[in-house]
């Protein structure tokens, strides 16, 4: 008739987890039934992360303690109470063992009103007051929650109570007690008749005690015999309606002929609502579904008290026990202010921190260390630390994950700005001296080593500062594609026509010794073959490169802290470096074609302002190798770019920037007899 057990211990699990108390003491009666309740809820407490701060064993229910015991018990529990960490207390036992323990607490002398704790009482308990503590001081278990067999109130019963006189002349010892104490006088006996000092009037009811010495509400004890003794009589009565054919089979004829067994099947079956409005049955099980609610007491200064119910636990099934509970109403403790109490072994890690261990200590114990860097913690507790997914990373508090922003090398900052500016600049002034070029094309400094070769230059070069912008703003994806491949080509065509240039001085100087073989490469034909084969080659690596592997965008996630890095994925890394390669190879040859030719006697000869190009070029890539691969992110990019500019800017300043000069400035010396002056 009354609910599993299990259930109740499932109720207390649920109802620490609820509020967060992992440091729990437990309190449990002397008696086989406490040595169950500790072993069971020690079992508990391990699967459930909750650990006891100490076990306690209260003296027997059945057995009266004497004061020395009291006493002891009493110092005992002192020190329990008394540690602030230990707010949460579980009392398991009968009633007569809060009984003892309040005893225990009065008898030690020591006010308890001012500690605060949560205490919480198993079905068992029923917290009364009896008539000889009705003075003592009951505030250390305000705010108490208890569980209690589910009840309701039934049709009369407290009508009942309020009506009924006590017999004086009838009943054992432990009604005379009990009627005793809660009145508070003597019972009148032929030695000591009515009217004697302090002797009862047997005028007397029960309705005039207070409610905190008798309770006229129905327990749930008194609520399980009351459905006990109608589902018995259903039961009988059922049985008594059954088929003859029913009865006859069950062997009886006369309703003293009964056994108990019989009537286990009318149990099972039957179903019926008592006079509270509830329809009882029996389970699969054969357990009365009847539940717990969840109480809590109220002491008022007076000693009287009120219990209200805050919940309900459901015991259908106890790997699914089902808590409910309304924190808003309940009332803890004058000393918690209202404030739902902690009951830790140390307080909560906070977010960013995590759990460790303290040696030789349970595991409610611990330590509360910061999390690495680059990782957090969001929640309080946690038994160990998180890396932020890659596209975020931890606050300075290391308590949650922030989204990176998104950088690169755009137009709107100092650097990209510069860098565009420095491009746009290199261009117009490439575009200049084209111009000059193009409007001189018929003086000699102009038609000296191959006019055409001095287009194609100027104009490859304008591409190349050109193409700085290609590596500038969000690489998107037709800019990563194109940008690595049209570097290397109109890098190429220009250091080839470089190439090419040298070549034509070489061969020019050649040409005008007697007899030379060399003539005959005199032209346009083999400047041209050169600029095509080096350019087509170099294409035809940047084909194989687009084709296979080629570049795209993409988002570095782990190159800064707070950002990620659009960059452009170079796809094969092998291929970039074979682009770069043979645009130094070509450079490497012109260098020492260059270098060769810069002694040749001509007054217009380009072999020297060539070899210094080549040069800077040289030494500007030589650089861009080890500072490209030290640096990250934007910056790789304005490496790359300041070398594109720097490179491009050495050609044009050294080779173009004299004849300018002469152009511009000394027309004079610009004649058919300076070019053919000897040393």
């Amino acid at each position: 008739m009354v609910p599993n057990e299990s259930h109740q211990f499932m109720g207390i699990i649920h109802l620490l987890k609820r509020f967060g108390w992992t440091w729990v003491g437990l309190l449990a009666a002397g008696d086989e039934s406490g040595d169950r309740f500790l072993q069971v809820l020690e079992a508990l407490f391990t699967q459930y992360e909750i650990c006891s701060a100490f076990t306690q064993r209260l003296t027997r229910d059945g057995r009266l303690p004497q004061v020395p015991d009291l006493v002891r018990m009493a110092d005992v529990i002192d020190q329990h109470l008394m540690n602030q960490r230990t707010r949460t207390l579980v009392i398991y036992g009968e009633t007569l063992a809060l009984m003892w323990l309040s005893t225990a607490l009065f008898l030690s002398g020591i006010d308890y009103s001012y500690v605060g704790k949560v205490w919480i009482m198993t079905g068992q308990i029923e917290f009364a007051v009896t008539g000889l503590s009705r003075n003592w001081n009951f505030e250390i278990f305000q705010g108490s929650i208890s569980f209690a067999i589910h009840s309701k109130e039934c049709l009369g019963f407290k009508t009942y109570l309020q009506t009924i006189k006590p017999d004086w002349t009838q009943g054992g010892s432990f009604l005379k007690e009990f009627l005793e104490q809660a009145l508070g006088c003597s019972i009148p006996t032929p030695l000591k008749p009515v009217g004697s000092e302090n002797m009862c009037t047997e005028e007397e009811r029960l309705e005039g005690l207070p409610e905190a010495v008798f309770d006229m509400h129905m327990s749930g004890h008194s609520y399980s015999i009351y459905n006990a003794v109608y589902a018995i009589a259903h039961a009988l009565h059922d049985l008594h309606t059954s088929r003859s054919s029913y009865r006859s089979t069950m062997g009886w004829k006369k309703r003293q002929d009964l056994h108990p067994w019989q009537l286990h099947y009318f149990l099972q079956t039957i179903t019926f609502n008592n006079s509270a409005g509830e329809t009882l049955f029996f389970n699969n099980r054969m357990e009365m579904e009847s539940g717990f609610d969840v109480m809590n007491l109220f002491i008022f200064p007076n000693n009287s008290y009120w219990q209200v119910q805050i919940g309900s636990l459901d015991s259908k099934d106890i790997e699914q026990t089902q808590l409910i509970i309304n924190e808003d109403i309940i009332q803890w403790h004058r000393s918690f202010n209202e404030v739902r109490p902690l009951s830790l072994c140390n307080e909560y890690c906070k977010a960013g921190y995590h759990k460790r261990k303290k040696e030789g200590e349970k595991f409610c114990c611990y330590h509360c260390d910061r999390c690495p860097e680059g990782k957090f913690s969001h929640t309080r507790d946690m038994a160990s630390c998180f890396a932020c997914p890659e596209d975020k990373y931890p606050n300075k508090d290391q308590s949650l994950c922030i989204r990176k922003t998104i950088t690169f090398l755009s137009y709107e900052e100092p650097l990209g700005i510069s860098l565009a500016s420095l491009a746009a600049y290199c261009s117009l002034i490439t575009l200049f001296v084209l111009g000059a070029f193009i409007k001189n094309r018929d003086t000699p400094i102009v038609k000296a080593n191959n006019r055409d070769l001095t287009y194609t230059l100027l104009v490859s070069l304008f591409l190349c500062f050109l193409c700085s912008f290609l590596f500038l703003g969000q690489p998107r994806m037709v800019a990563c594609f194109l940008r690595q491949s049209a570097f290397g080509i109109i890098f190429s065509v220009a250091v080839s026509s470089v190439l090419a240039k040298t070549i034509t001085v070489v061969i020019a100087f050649m040409a005008t010794k007697p007899g030379s073989q060399m003539r005959k490469w005199m032209g346009k034909r083999l400047a041209n073959s050169i600029v095509i084969s080096c350019s087509l080659i170099q294409a035809s690596i940047c084909m194989i490169w687009l084709g296979t592997s080629p570049p795209f965008p993409h988002l570095d996630m782990k190159s800064g802290t707070g950002e990620m890095v659009a960059e452009c994925n170079e796809g094969s890394v092998l291929m970039f470096y074979l682009v770069l390669g043979y645009m130094g190879l070509l450079a490497i040859i012109s260098f020492t074609v260059a270098f060769l030719a810069r002694k040749l006697p001509d007054s217009f000869n380009e072999a020297k302002f060539i070899t210094f190009s080549m040069l800077m070029f040289c030494s500007v890539w030589l650089s861009f190798f080890p500072a490209y691969t030290s640096t990250k992110g934007k910056y790789m990019v304005a490496v790359e770019i300041f070398s594109i500019l720097a490179s491009s800017a050495g050609l044009l300043s050294c080779i173009f920037f004299p004849k300018c000069y002469i152009i511009l400035l000394r027309p004079e010396l610009n004649n058919k007899e300076q070019l053919i002056r000897k040393k």
